[in-house]
């Protein structure tokens, strides 16, 4: 399957990006949708902007994750995008990642920032979810 990337502007900067669905792993059985995002400003060879999204879809069944459809916008992107740049995120950088993370605080209209995918002791990602349908 081919990877498809997708482009959005942010001021005087065009950003490539792509996203790749996974899921993730709660403390019990249940699984979630979870999309890893990509960005770079400045082509491949350019520091790229990561983060981990934690739908914060809620669907019947111990596994979320299979019924869930939730994919990120260009305006998710584009958030994500800003709040990096915000942070000191320099796209123009040769090499690495900037990621994003739980941290930083950051909430979209249909996700959580998570750092479960690369760190298992991190929040579960099912108290997350259910915390923020209740808010």
């Amino acid at each position: 399957m081919r990877t498809r990337l997708r482009t959005l502007r942010v001021g005087e900067r065009t950003y490539t990006w792509r996203a790749t669905i996974g899921q993730v792993a709660g403390d019990g059985a249940d699984r979630h949708r979870c999309v890893r995002v990509r960005a770079w400003g400045a082509g491949k060879n350019g520091r790229a902007l990561e983060a981990d999204l934690l739908s914060k879809a809620t669907s019947p069944g111990w596994t979320p994750a299979e019924t869930d459809g939730s994919y990120p916008a260009a305006a998710d992107v584009r958030r994500l995008v800003e709040h990096g740049l915000a942070l000191g995120w320099d796209p123009t950088a040769s090499g690495g990642t900037f990621r994003l993370t739980e941290d930083h605080g950051l909430e979209l209209p249909g996700f959580l920032l998570t750092d479960r995918v690369r760190d298992p002791h991190a929040a579960d990602p099912t108290a997350r979810v259910v915390r923020a349908a209740e808010a």
